[in-house]
């Protein structure tokens, strides 16, 4: 009698470690999407805060005029940072540019001072650029506005593009996930399925006999969490000596933000799955226990 106890005990507790990993493994996957759903959110920002334009400054704007118009732009919305590139500082990196001074060999050159914009992320469209370079035409001190109207269209529709395909692949692996983990859990309830049948044969409330299997299973989905948390870290450590940057992409916010989602959703679809595999076998006659 005590062997076959210990052999109930030990396929028990086998069932239990196979269900808690089974969940770590799906909860690991929803974390992945979480985490490249904030990563991608963060490049697309990080590209979009290195568009920009300059601004070409008239010829007839003193230094002292030239320092006020840059600290007006850096006071403006739109403006994540500003440069100001004063005639010398252009004849200089042109200089360095051409390995000697234009100046040599061409008598003068027309250089411009000059402002270069890089805008806020949200600011980074063509239309947004369309009223803000309207906006400046209009100023006394505006010689022209360049900027490169097909890079930026490009980068919008590339980010879309991404943002879309990721969505779509999120969507498909959420689902597949949530059936996993519907069915790893349904598989040890299955086991308990003559019991769960006797306590209701005896009067036990279906609140009663839901209980202990939902307590249970929340456990599990929080040691699945956090194993699932603990594996995500140890990727993301990997990754982050693997792929140069990837730390500056993943911020102390966005790791908050997908641990705490992988254990909500551990603890979340752990109790509704319980809950619906609970009530099958609730709902089904004795005799229909027998026949799956």
């Amino acid at each position: 009698m005590a062997k076959k106890k210990y052999l109930t005990t030990s396929s028990f507790y086998g069932a239990r470690i196979t269900a808690i990993i089974s969940s770590s493994l799906v909860l690991f996957l929803l974390g992945i999407l979480v985490i490249m759903s904030l990563i991608t959110k963060e490049l697309s920002s990080y590209v979009k805060e290195n568009i920009g334009f300059s601004v070409i400054i008239k010829d007839n704007i003193t230094d002292n005029e030239l320092t006020r118009i840059q600290k007006r732009f850096d006071t403006a919305p739109y403006v994540r940072s500003s440069e100001l590139y004063s005639k010398e500082k252009a004849l200089k990196e042109l200089t360095e540019e051409l390995g000697e001074n234009p100046q040599d060999f061409l008598g003068s050159v027309p250089l411009m001072a000059s402002v270069e914009i890089k805008l806020k992320s949200e600011y980074a469209n063509n239309d947004s650029i369309a009223r803000i370079e309207k906006v400046l035409r209009n100023q006394p001190y505006v010689h022209d506005i360049i900027y490169r109207k097909d890079l930026v269209q490009m980068v919008n529709d590339n980010m879309k593009r991404i943002g879309l395909v990721l969505l779509s692949v999120a969507a498909v692996l959420m689902l597949i996930s949530i059936a996993l983990l519907n069915n790893t859990i349904r598989l040890t309830i299955y086991s308990k399925r003559f019991l769960l049948n006797t306590m209701k044969l005896v009067g036990a409330t279906h609140g009663f006999i839901r209980k202990p299997f939902i307590l249970s299973n929340m456990l599990n989905g929080l040691l699945a969490s956090v194993l699932a948390i603990g594996m995500l870290s140890g990727l993301l450590y990997y990754m982050s000596n693997e792929i140069e940057g990837l730390s500056t992409l993943v911020s102390a916010d966005s790791l908050l933000i997908s641990f705490g989602a992988v254990l909500v959703l551990g603890l979340l679809l752990s109790v509704i799955c319980a809950f619906f595999s609970v009530n099958r076998y609730l709902r089904m006659k004795s005799e229909n226990l027998y026949a799956i």
